[in-house]
């Protein structure tokens, strides 16, 4: 229990009166009745005021948190108190993971039920502990505060970000995909998977009639067929020193390897549901992890649960081993996605070239993310002296970072240099786009 104001404005009445005495005997016996009545009041407030044990708390959150995703939490109680409870309420999340919102309030009434939130945005992933619910509420009289602890502890994992994957399936079901920024990137014709049947063009090829359909209505019809299913795709990511860097320039921005796996997870899912085999490898100096090309949505959880704790590795990439490795382990023709980041060309050429090698069994698509801060330093005008110098450096990067790019798509190399809030949609809309095409 703690004491309120009310309760220690009182009390000071009382000082007050035994100050007095020192004027008149009688005011000590008023001090004593007083006092008396007081503790009587702060009594009565006591055996009035519903104890902890009537309130029952319940944390309801994801047992999987989406890392750089506002995730929910919902805290219920239910009284079984006699009066309206006022209630001041702190969830002991973890540190780690910063909260919209540090105390909670809300009024619950005798045998009702109170549902307060707030939201999570973890920056990293991995495995982290809720702690206990400590709950606040005045006594009846107000001369006193309630304060109990509730246990709750429970682990919780942040994953990558399967809340935008949840966003896919119910924009998918509900044929809203355009606000997702995703474009429709079909193109009728080009496979052997039969999808529909339409009126004859002028431009249709000859082949593509169905003479029975034709017969049936009695007007030439065509058959438009879609891109067959059972190809494959791999996605490559680098997990060495250049992939920690924020992908936006803040400190506390989420890292490029958290994007990268984000893209990757959601690209997954789709390339699942298209009925394509999705495959996976990660690497920093070495190969650390290879998941060999599978259909299925068990595919797609098993590369979740790789995914959802891969570490940062303070390394130089070796390009070289891991494509080496991918080449040996699949042989398939495949689109393979490699997500990495660029600085210079001398530090890009095994990149180069095992990338170009692996262009003439597969189609490969190097995929890396723009840095804000070399834009923002070459768009901007120079006010004092260093600017000038770090815009010249900046204007020197973006530069070799277009060699790069130039190189890699001058050997057959498919290129995608996109802003970090626009990956997950861009690799997605290359992949149908190219599947569309017939090209993997």
């Amino acid at each position: 229990m703690i004491p309120t104001l009310r309760l220690y404005l009182i009390l000071l009445a009382g000082a007050v009166l035994i100050a007095g005495a020192a004027i008149t005997p009688l005011m000590i016996w008023i001090a004593v009745a007083y006092l008396t009545v007081v503790a009587v009041l702060a009594s009565a407030d006591f055996l009035l005021t519903d104890r902890p044990a009537v309130l029952d708390v319940e944390r309801i959150n994801d047992s999987r948190l989406s890392l750089g995703a506002s995730n929910p939490v919902t805290i219920l109680i239910a009284s079984r108190a006699r009066r309206r409870l006022i209630l001041q309420i702190r969830d002991e999340h973890p540190d780690e993971i910063p909260a919209d919102v540090t105390v909670l309030s809300g009024a619950v009434d005798p045998f009702a039920l109170l549902e307060v939130r707030y939201h999570l945005r973890p920056l990293r992933r991995g495995d982290y502990m809720f702690g206990n619910i400590n709950l606040r509420y005045v006594s009846a009289f107000g001369t006193f505060v309630q304060q109990a602890r509730y246990p709750a502890s429970a682990p919780v994992k942040v994953y990558p970000n399967v809340l935008d994957i949840r966003k896919y399936d119910l924009f998918a079901r509900k044929g809203l995909l355009l606000e997702m920024g995703l474009r429709p990137a079909r193109i009728f014709g080009q496979g052997v998977e039969f999808e529909r049947l339409r009126e004859y063009r002028p431009d249709d090829e000859f082949r593509r009639i169905n003479w029975k359909a034709t017969a049936r209505r009695g007007k030439p019809i065509a058959a438009e067929y879609e891109t067959e299913r059972s190809q494959y795709v791999v996605s490559v990511i680098d997990t060495g020193r250049l992939m920690r860097a924020p992908a936006d320039g803040s400190a506390g921005g989420l890292a490029r390897l958290d994007y990268a796996i984000n893209a990757t997870l959601l690209l997954s899912y789709v390339v699942t549901l298209k009925g394509d085999h999705a495959g996976l490898l990660t690497f920093a100096d070495d190969v650390r992890t290879y998941l060999a090309p599978k259909r299925g949505k068990s595919q797609f959880y098993r590369m979740l649960e790789t995914l959802y704790n891969v570490p940062f590795e303070s390394v130089e990439s070796d390009y070289a081993r891991a494509l080496t490795y991918l080449s040996a382990r699949h042989k398939r023709r495949s689109l393979i996605i490699v997500f990495t980041d660029l600085v210079t060309l001398d530090a890009a050429r095994d990149l180069i070239a095992h990338m170009a090698r692996l262009a003439r069994r597969h189609l490969p698509l190097c995929v890396v993310l723009s840095d804000p801060n070399i834009t923002r330093l070459v768009g901007r005008m120079p006010t004092e002296a260093t600017d000038v110098y770090r815009r010249g450096v900046a204007e020197m990067l973006l530069a070799e970072r277009r060699v790069v790019l130039e190189t890699l798509h001058r050997n057959g190399v498919l290129t995608l240099d996109v802003p970090a809030d626009r990956l997950s949609v861009a690799v997605i809309e290359k992949y149908l786009e190219l599947k569309g095409r017939g090209m993997i």
